[in-house]
């Protein structure tokens, strides 16, 4: 359950919703929310309510180089927005700073 989750993201706008209950991961491609809510739970060993998933196209990525015009993609990404219970917080990353 533990390969699910890749990591937790956090930019700006993810942290913004931790006051909601709402948390972001990145997640694996396969997976469906049914495996996320499980994942989570048992990870942080709280109670999930609701799991949003979206899933994000890779960017095109082209580059001169000496031999000519390299084309490439980035690959496929999968992120979930997990809401928790009422009373329910995960600690990701304490909000304090370094004094």
């Amino acid at each position: 359950m533990i390969e699910i989750l890749k990591r937790p993201l956090l930019t700006e706008k993810a942290m913004k919703d931790n006051e909601k209950r709402i948390y972001a991961f990145e997640v694996t491609t396969d997976c469906n929310k049914i495996q996320i809510k499980k994942a989570v739970e048992e990870m942080f060993e709280v109670k999930v309510d609701d799991v949003r998933t979206v899933r994000i196209k890779g960017k095109v990525k082209v580059r001169n180089t000496r031999k000519g015009i390299m084309r490439g993609r980035r690959p496929l990404q999968k992120k979930a927005y997990v809401t928790l219970k009422q009373g329910q917080t995960i600690e990701i990353v304490s909000g304090a700073a370094n004094e």
